[in-house]
């Protein structure tokens, strides 16, 4: 039997107040529930909370809820049993409600307990039901329903809002398409049977790492997205449909993750992650233990001569072309040279050494530097075309740079501190970069880091990431692997 939400369940409207935005460490100032079921109100609640933290002069300013008024308030501890015992049963129901239920989950978390319900969004609800528009935030069903006018960034006022935007959908699409549409939204993606049933709610929308675990805590897979959820989701919905995402899901035990501000910080973490920590299913990135590059230098003729060079000098890094991660892989780099532009495979290193042409001239296939027959000015110029886009990066700037990478909330950004390439630390703050001293440090000069590093800094300015350079007396040491 087909279940009857709008009859049979009771839906707990819910809105809180917080000192910002962040659930990590920001804090709950204010909770109002209203509870309907069957067509009307059966019950309401609220309280303001004491955040054990201090209101900003922005938040109060925006909710009207001073320090004050919340220093006689109730802790969250103190009212979690109650709010448990209201929300058990019911359908939680908010505006954008990952913000509200992420709060929720993590005051729970913070006592050592773990709070799960049905939850419903109503941004998500009234995009279902009204797709044509393009603005779902709560001032625009206001405007674009004839709300009556609340005290906004109150907790109850929002409720009201909400719960009135709720029965005016109803009777104005009836109750077949709003069943359909809270159904479809209740359903909860297929999840790993070890896990959480709402694991996936739990999860940010934004940019950062995560990490799966096996048996044991064994980490199994560290990968990083520009939001979690999606990406950890699509690993669940058949996007990772082979033999090692079945044989990662069959593992899966526990998820965890660590937020970024942005994509660099995410694509620098997992990195260093899964090249210190080796999970058991990544392969790309880990660490190579000698790097390879190639070198050109003139012989006693004149000519160019390539050669192989694992002692690289990270201060100038524009002398090699190419790094490589094994003597194999930069022979073939080589070979796909010469045979691609003509030239000699002695000089390239390719043949030994001796009298006469090298087997390619034999073939047509070089143009006779190796018999002083090609004009050596012309043979060089040759092959500075053909080497042109290995020709590694020098580091530009003096010193180390401080890449700021904002967040989108107002929360502390990420400082990552970066020199020759390579990520050193990074910090939250601008004092925490006063304090930092990186003289003495050494730091390892990777592949993957250099590459992605060149990518962002070199490319396209990004509108979210600021540069600061830093006193070049501070750099640290750089060691090739």
């Amino acid at each position: 039997m087909t279940t009857s939400y709008l009859e049979q369940t009771t839906f707990a409207f819910l809105d809180i107040e917080t000192t910002g935005g962040n659930s990590s460490h920001d804090r709950i100032t204010e909770i109002g529930i209203r509870f309907w079921r069957a067509g009307e109100v059966v019950d309401e609640w609220q309280t303001l909370l004491n955040p054990g933290m201090r209101i900003s002069p922005f938040i109060e300013q925006l909710t009207g809820i001073s320090n004050a008024m919340v220093a006689d308030a109730p802790t969250f501890e103190a009212i979690a049993d109650t709010l448990e015992e209201k929300l058990r049963d019911t359908v939680f129901v908010a505006h954008n409600a990952r913000f509200d239920y992420g709060f929720i989950k993590s005051e729970y978390r913070r006592l050592g307990r773990l709070f799960s319900a049905r939850v419903l969004c109503t941004v998500k609800l009234s995009r279902r039901l009204y797709p044509e528009f393009r603005r779902h935030n709560m001032d625009s069903l206001i405007e674009r329903h004839g709300l009556a006018q609340v005290q906004r960034h109150r907790a109850m006022g929002d409720v009201a809002a909400m719960l009135e935007f709720f029965t005016r959908a109803r009777a104005d699409k009836g109750d077949d398409q709003m069943e359909a549409a809270i159904a479809t939204l209740l359903q909860k993606p297929s999840t790993p049977s070890h896990l959480p049933p709402d694991i996936l709610s739990d999860l940010p929308r934004g940019p950062g790492v995560y990490r799966f675990y096996g048996e044991n805590d064994a980490l199994l897979y560290v990968g990083k997205s520009t939001n979690i959820a999606q990406r950890v989701a699509s690993h669940f919905s058949g996007d990772h449909n082979t033999s090692k995402g079945v044989r990662i899901s069959e593992s899966l035990r526990r998820i965890d993750y660590t937020e970024t501000a942005g994509e660099l910080g995410a694509l620098l973490l997992e990195l260093r992650q899964i090249k210190t920590l080796s999970p058991l299913f990544n392969r790309r990135s880990r660490a190579a233990k000698n790097l390879v590059s190639i070198e050109l230098a003139p012989n006693a003729s004149g000519y160019l001569q390539a050669r192989l060079v694992r002692e690289i000098e990270p201060h100038r890094l524009a002398s090699y072309f190419g790094l490589f991660r094994s003597k194999r892989d930069a022979e073939r780099a080589l070979t796909g040279i010469a045979a691609k532009n003509e030239l000699c495979n002695q000089l390239l290193g390719l043949e030994p050494e001796r009298e006469g042409p090298c087997f390619q001239r034999t073939l047509g296939r070089c143009k006779g530097a190796c018999e002083g027959i090609e004009d050596v000015t012309r043979y060089n110029l040759r092959v500075q075309i053909a080497f042109h886009q290995l020709r590694l990066k020098t580091w530009p700037w003096k010193g180390p740079v401080a890449i700021v990478e904002h967040r989108s909330d107002g929360a502390p950004p990420d400082i990552l501190v970066i020199y020759n390439w390579i990520h050193v630390t990074t910090v939250h703050d601008e004092q925490e970069l006063d304090d930092l001293s990186l003289s003495g440090q050494s730091v390892t000069f990777d592949l993957d880091s250099y590459k992605l590093l060149v990518k962002a800094l070199m490319g396209p300015a990004d509108k979210n990431r600021s540069l600061i350079e830093l006193p070049a007396v501070g750099a640290p040491d750089v060691l090739m692997p």
